[in-house]
């Protein structure tokens, strides 16, 4: 079996043809197995075993802390445990929780005064950034804008992130969900800068973006 890397992530190899296709994810020493049959699924794993030292471990439930459930038409990634650990880790587990991760009327600025509690500050921001590349990306765009004030943090910039965390607890029970039905059409439907979400910046820079519209086939 001949798998190719994938050039937009070299962790990805994959295979297809017109009648099956199979896609191997690899981080340091774990695969994950994705296939469009238990067959091609199998044929992989020989492969594997032939030419390294592999244990299998069935069915993955949980890789790289992305809990992987299966439903009827389809899967869902989610990290509610590890929200509740980082929540718990920084002390704000048994904070309200907030059902808006931002306050609008709020203009971030750089803190020109000394910094408060950099270190912690640069703690929780790589700690949401994982969490928001994997599962979360309905939460980026803040935890990124918080991203740019790391080297020198204020009250108000904690301020902030708090009330982020605390709708990471909100959302604590939240995850993506992918169908198990081919897309028939991606459509680019809008292009949506920092303005237009309300969200006020003292350099006025936009932040570009782009939402995507997916129709499910039917029939």
């Amino acid at each position: 079996m001949d798998l190719k890397i994938n050039e937009c992530d070299k962790c990805v190899y994959v295979k297809g043809t017109s009648e099956a296709f199979v896609i191997v994810y690899l981080y340091v020493d774990d695969f994950l197995i994705m296939g469009s049959s238990h067959d091609t699924i199998m044929e992989t794993k020989i492969m594997l075993k032939k030419n390294f030292d592999v244990k299998d471990m069935r069915t993955t439930d949980v890789i790289l802390g992305i809990k992987i459930s299966k439903t009827p038409d389809g899967i869902i990634l989610s990290q509610s445990h590890y929200v509740e650990k980082v929540l718990k880790k920084f002390n704000v587990f048994d904070n309200s929780p907030s059902k808006t991760p931002i306050d609008l009327s709020v203009n971030l600025i750089a803190n020109k005064a000394e910094p408060v509690a950099q270190m912690e500050y640069s703690r929780i921001i790589g700690s949401l950034m994982y969490i928001t590349n994997c599962t979360c990306p309905d939460l980026a765009y803040p935890v990124n804008m918080l991203s740019r004030f790391t080297s020198n943090p204020s009250h108000e910039h904690w301020k902030t992130l708090t009330r982020v965390l605390n709708n990471f607890k909100y959302t604590l029970d939240y995850g993506l969900y992918y169908s198990r039905y081919m897309l028939e059409k991606v459509k680019e439907i809008a292009s949506l800068g920092a303005i237009f979400l309300g969200i006020q910046l003292s350099n006025d820079k936009s932040k570009s973006g782009f939402l995507f519209y997916s129709k499910l086939r039917t029939s």
